[in-house]
């Protein structure tokens, strides 16, 4: 099932996430895909916000991995992973981060910007985020 919206400011991205929350079951891996700036982050922030999580969730770049727990369970999910693999140039960089364990857990529900980095070892039946440039403030977010 494809699903497209525009989104034409942060608040419109944030309002989509919200949306996709109120599907997720736990053991959701989402797949956030498109340019820099392009609102990834900025619908990670939304998600975060729509199942609870009261901390302010942003990028780990630089961390790669931040870890939040969720106050409420979403089924049997109890962690939420927000993970930025933009950094990453291999699958070796990511070997160490127990990366793989994560995803398979019904206990989690992760979010990975920059998914391509993991080359084949994208998770089957994962939630794909395609986010476009339209213009300036517009972005189209395709979900697949």
């Amino acid at each position: 099932m494809k699903r497209q919206n525009t989104s034409r400011s942060p608040a419109d991205t944030i309002s989509f996430a919200n949306l996709l929350a109120q599907e997720l079951v736990g053991g959701e891996v989402i797949l956030l895909r498109g340019d820099l700036g392009s609102g990834k982050t900025t619908f990670t922030q939304g998600l975060g916000i729509a199942i609870g999580i009261k901390k302010n969730i942003i990028s780990p770049t630089f961390l790669i991995m931040r870890t939040y727990e969720l106050p409420e369970k979403i089924g049997k999910a109890t962690h939420f992973y927000h993970i930025d693999l933009y950094r990453t140039n291999s699958e070796k960089d990511i070997e160490g981060l127990g990366l793989y364990d994560l995803l398979e857990k019904k206990e989690n529900i992760v979010a990975i910007e920059w998914p391509e980095r993991l080359g084949a070892s994208l998770p089957k039946n994962s939630i794909f985020l395609f986010f476009e440039h339209i213009d300036e403030t517009t972005r189209k977010i395709t979900i697949t």
